[in-house]
């Protein structure tokens, strides 16, 4: 049983200002910084960061006063990217009795091992977990490229040097000269093969010293110091040589031989060729068993970006969903026509990976082959084809925010397309790309479901703004929801040819569904009088409930159907299983979801429902924490809005200010 404690000291204040400690410390109740001779009150525990130099002094005051230590370390699958580019640990490890890497005394981890009290159901859990971590081919850290070596002439090896005083190399049993017995046997060992010597990128720069240097010298042997995916390298290899790197456990599971010259977590086990022994091991394990205790066990989950616990596969999910658009949306970007407000957070989707420029315009002169033109998906961009140049096209995604786009409330989500635009059927886009080629495997799936679950639960739409009461409707009518839409929007005019106006929808309801009860509910925008879409007063007659100020999700329970044009409104009927009519095209419909007053020849897939909500809400749309400004996933999105939807919602005083100045000096458009 892990034991609990009403008060503990951390050991470094960096350490205590990790947005992932206390959730996964719940065993513990208050924290304080660790300061022996100024803390009025004793602490039950003091945490430290492993046994690392910085931990030794409460290390030491611990075992003089006879508190507990308790190690705590970065988890086996930490993050994207780096903590000193500030990227906190989606993971930790917490060690009552060592640390994993320490293997000259037990650790938790060790006796995780040693017991190997998993169920069926553990096993396979485990199982499942290794096959996402090949697919995804993700690792520790995971900003590095994936590009493929070059192909060799001969077979190859791979041989994995650590930086001088890395403390896993001494907690491992090893020592420097280690090292070169390690490069000398490889070599005798494997007389034919071509040995790849991974140092680390630091080590060529000159900042920090490794131990293979002599590596270089060798006929037979390549150094590679870049930074490169893991993964990239076992692609490469039949055999991995380690002291106690962890790329020897990746090299584990992704199906290779390990010789291990050192001690780490997972030798000892009967999975790795033991060149030292560690005389407290010896019982055989399955590779199942040693991941379990280790990534399922030892290692626990916590969403940096919304502080809360979480799992492994949800830790899986996120870090693969940031590594997806990071590398899509890698290099160089030149905007072209965003407002000041806009420029100050598009850059936030593109990923810390992208460089970003501003210009109003194209200007003359030739643009790079590796630049992309990007500008807002509603912008005329015959300039930039008149330039010679493809344009990207960005618009709000489908999980917006609290409050309203016309208002000026930062985005979580955005659009990135290449093809076109999500809103626009006359042409293809990238959300109908994925619709239509990709294989939703059943990890995606289950994911679209619970997230769809959690949707209609959390009671969560495009913008969140509060409203009011659900008028009271007749319970011996089939009730129909009319969504108003803004008029001179594009995803209207783009989206919806024959049918354009609210007055237009709401004659062709009526004419279709004579005795129908019909409610109808303008478009926020046009409510808050910055959009156009009123309706005249001879309208009033098409429809019998004015739900102009009502709840849309309490709505959406109470209706039977919605009909519309193109809105939104459309897609979150879906969710909650309501029949959806469609007059135009808009995104979620010629999938056979929908009954559809028009067709589109490219959409000729059918799809389930959790499959379109897997294309719409995880695999297309970018979404940002706005606290680090770093991407996330559409899972922490919905905690976020989550959290900011119980501030309120309200409008501030600049947002109000900028509603009068929009509607006094620029018009209703």
């Amino acid at each position: 049983m892990t034991p609990q404690f009403g008060s503990a000291a951390v050991a470094t204040r960096r350490m205590l200002s990790l947005p992932t400690l206390r959730a996964c410390l719940p065993d513990v109740e208050r924290f304080q910084l660790f300061r022996p001779r100024l803390s009025p009150r004793r602490p039950q525990a003091i945490i430290g960061w492993g046994h690392k130099p910085s931990s030794r002094l409460a290390r030491r005051h611990a075992a003089r006063h006879g508190v507990p230590y308790v190690a705590v370390e970065d988890g086996f699958l930490r993050s994207w990217g780096l903590g000193v580019h500030g990227f906190a640990p989606h993971s930790l490890v917490v060690d009552h009795q060592g640390i994993y890497y320490d293997a000259s005394r037990p650790s938790d981890l060790e006796r995780l091992i040693e017991a190997a009290d998993f169920a069926p159901e553990e096993i396979q859990r485990a199982r499942r977990a290794m096959h996402r971590l090949r697919t995804l081919r993700l690792s520790k850290y995971n900003h590095a490229p994936d590009r493929p070596l070059p192909p060799g002439e001969r077979p190859r090896i791979l041989v994995v040097d650590q930086t001088a005083g890395d403390a896993s190399i001494a907690g491992g049993l090893a020592g420097a000269d280690d090292f070169a017995t390690m490069l000398e046997r490889a070599l005798a060992e494997h007389p034919d093969a071509e040995v790849l010597v991974k140092v680390h990128p630091d080590v060529v720069a000159g900042k920090k010293r490794g131990h293979l240097d002599r590596a270089r010298a060798h006929p037979r042997c390549r150094i590679v110091g870049e930074d490169l995916n893991p993964w990239a390298l076992l692609d490469a290899v039949a055999c991995v040589h380690v002291v106690t790197s962890q790329l020897g456990f990746e090299a584990l599971i992704a199906g290779k031989r390990v010789v291990c010259h050192g001690v780490p977590f997972y030798a000892g086990w009967g999975l790795t060729d033991d060149r030292r022994d560690c005389p407290r091991r010896g019982q055989p394990r399955t590779l199942e068993q040693v991941f379990a205790a280790a990534y399922l066990r030892y290692a626990r989950y916590a969403n940096p970006y919304t502080g809360e616990a979480t799992t492994l596969e949800a830790t899986i999910d996120l870090i693969g969903d940031q590594l997806r658009h990071q590398r899509r949306l890698q290099g160089r970007w030149t905007t072209y026509g965003l407002s000041r407000w806009k420029r100050g957070f598009v850059g936030d989707f593109l990923g810390a990976e992208a460089s970003v420029r501003h210009a109003d315009s194209p200007g003359p002169g030739p643009v790079r082959d590796d630049e992309r033109s990007l500008c807002w998906a509603s912008r005329d961009d015959r300039d930039l084809r008149d330039a010679g140049r493809h344009a990207w096209r960005m618009e709000d995604g489908f999980i917006r925010s609290v409050g309203l786009g016309v208002d000026l409330a930062r985005p979580l989500s955005l659009v990135v397309d290449a093809r076109g635009i999500y809103y626009d059927a006359r042409r293809p886009s990238d959300l109908e790309h994925l619709l239509n080629h990709t294989p939703f495997d059943d990890d995606l799936r289950q994911r679209a479901a619970a997230l769809r679950q959690r949707l209609v639960r959390l009671r969560l739409s495009k913008y969140n703004v509060a409203g009011g009461q659900v008028p009271t409707l007749p319970t011996d009518r089939r009730i129909v929801l009319v969504p108003g839409q803004v008029e001179s929007d594009a995803s209207v005019a783009h989206g919806s040819p024959d049918i354009r106006s609210n007055r237009a929808l709401l004659s062709a309801v009526r004419a279709d569904n004579p005795d129908a009860c019909i409610v109808y509910k303008p478009h926020p925008d046009v409510l808050s009088g910055a959009r156009i879409g009123q309706l005249d007063e001879a309208s009033a007659g098409l429809y019998d409930v004015d739900a102009s100020h009502a709840d849309i999700t309490g709505l959406l329970d109470r209706v039977d159907e919605v009909h519309t044009m193109s809105s939104l409104t459309g897609f979150e009927a879906l969710l909650r299983g309501r029949r959806v009519v469609t007059y135009g095209m808009p995104f979620y419909a010629g999938w056979g979801l929908t009954e559809d007053h028009r067709a589109c020849h490219r959409r000729q897939r059918r799809l389930a429902l959790e499959e379109l909500i897997a294309g719409v809400l995880i695999l297309y749309p970018l979404y940002v924490d706005p606290a680090t400004r770093q991407l996330c996933n559409a899972e922490t999105a919905v905690s976020l809005l989550e959290h900011y939807r119980r501030g309120g919602g309200q409008l501030t005083w600049k947002h109000r200010v900028y509603r009068w100045y929009r509607n006094t000096f620029i018009g209703r458009h």
